[in-house]
């Protein structure tokens, strides 16, 4: 029996049948044969009310494309698709972007569609069919939320709203602002392409299997204005990357290796207007920038 014809759901009666609730995602799970794994950082919605409230907090239009990453068995793409004009999944899992198009079709036949599967790794898309997406809503997989989140945002520039349901904890990263304990890598990249915030919080009891952690809400609007440098995205995310690898010591000792020297990272760093004996997470994607617009030349060998 192929996975289509394995679909145990009749076409709803009403619209307000249509989203997955805690019976049906057991159901379809069980005939599919699937089970929730940690590796690969699995936790279905079950709760209807839920991935309702996370379509109104993006405030997903009937005119947006949206792209959603590791739709699972479909509950936050259904809602996705009572809202928008069209829905593009990304899905990595074999047996689930295989019975997905079917759940759509079952479930929402007036809209399946709209309705379009990529099946890959969202980390190797790099174009997606159709109109181009306008907004980004996911419940991303904890283990690869933050790095799927950045390459998605840095290769669909017109992805204009995103809001991803994550952990708790990384959801504070990534809303976190300079002088925040918590504020790092993350948080400086995240704001390199948007405006981040918290968005809300998520309940253990709407998933199942139940995480171990809390969930959080982000909201990322892109930046009108892309942050004004000279630098490119790739040099400003280098003294990033360096100033968090030892986000203990002073700029001028954790910058030493980016800049060739010590001496070097103290004259970037003055140039930029940044003192050398400040720390990574007391400094504005801005300054970042200034510092990686000044990195110094290396000295070419006397002939």
């Amino acid at each position: 029996m192929s996975t289509a014809e394995q679909q145990p759901h009749a076409t709803p009666q009403s619209p307000s049948d249509a989203l997955l609730g805690p019976a049906d995602i057991r159901e379809l799970a069980a005939v599919l044969g699937v089970r929730p794994t940690k590796q690969k950082g699995q936790n279905f919605v079950i709760d209807a009310n839920t991935v309702r409230r996370i379509v109104r907090t993006a405030e997903v239009r009937p005119d947006d494309v949206v792209v959603e990453v590791g739709p699972g068995l479909g509950s936050l793409t259904l809602a996705l698709l009572e809202a928008a004009d069209r829905v593009t999944a990304v899905e990595i899992d074999d047996v689930l972007a295989a019975a997905l198009p079917a759940t759509i079709a079952a479930r929402m036949p007036a809209r399946a569609d709209r309705f379009t599967l990529v099946h890959s790794d969202a980390m190797l898309v790099t174009e997606l069919p159709g109109p181009a997406p306008t907004a980004l809503v996911a419940n991303l997989p904890y283990n690869v939320a933050v790095p799927v989140l950045l390459t998605m945002l840095g290769r669909f520039p017109t992805i204009e709203r995103t809001l991803v349901m994550v952990q708790a904890e990384v959801a504070d990263r990534l809303a976190a602002r300079p002088g925040n304990k918590v504020y790092g890598v993350p948080s400086v990249k995240a704001n390199w392409y948007a405006d981040v915030k918290r968005a809300g919080s998520i309940g253990r009891n709407v998933f199942w299997p139940a995480p171990n952690v809390d969930s959080g809400l982000v909201s990322l609007v892109r930046r009108a204005e892309p942050v004004r440098t000279t630098a490119s995205r790739k040099e400003v995310f280098a003294v990033v990357d360096a100033a968090f690898a030892q986000r203990r010591k002073t700029l001028r000792a954790a910058l030493s290796g980016w800049a060739g020297s010590a001496a070097g990272a103290e004259a970037a760093l003055t140039a930029a207007g940044v003192s050398p004996q400040a720390r990574g997470e007391s400094l504005t994607v801005e300054e970042f920038a200034a510092i990686a617009e000044h990195k110094p030349q290396p000295e070419r060998p006397a002939l």
